[in-house]
């Protein structure tokens, strides 16, 4: 089963420019240890010490917002859509 990881400009230096990744994930939180294994730059940029996602970013699949530690245990369909995108702030 395939998913695609779009990565945000940002973090594309962590994982050689890709603008997006393909890899082969039944949920959300295999696709991050995936990251973690492959591109390890990357997953530090997106979950912290400790494993958990950053405060800073948001995980969607497809267009639903993944919230707290059971929304990684989600499964995921072939042809599902993770994006990686970091909050924005400002004054």
């Amino acid at each position: 089963m395939t998913i695609i990881v779009r990565i945000p400009r940002g973090l594309r230096d962590t994982c050689a420019g890709a603008p997006e990744l393909s890899l082969a994930a039944p949920t959300i939180a295999a696709a991050l240890n995936l990251i973690e294994d492959e591109h390890p730059l990357l997953y530090r940029g997106i979950c912290n010490e400790t494993g958990m996602v950053r405060q800073h970013i948001n995980l969607f699949v497809n267009k639903s917002l993944v919230r707290g530690p059971e929304g990684l245990s989600a499964q995921l369909s072939p042809g599902d859509v993770i994006t990686i995108m970091p909050a924005v702030s400002g004054g």
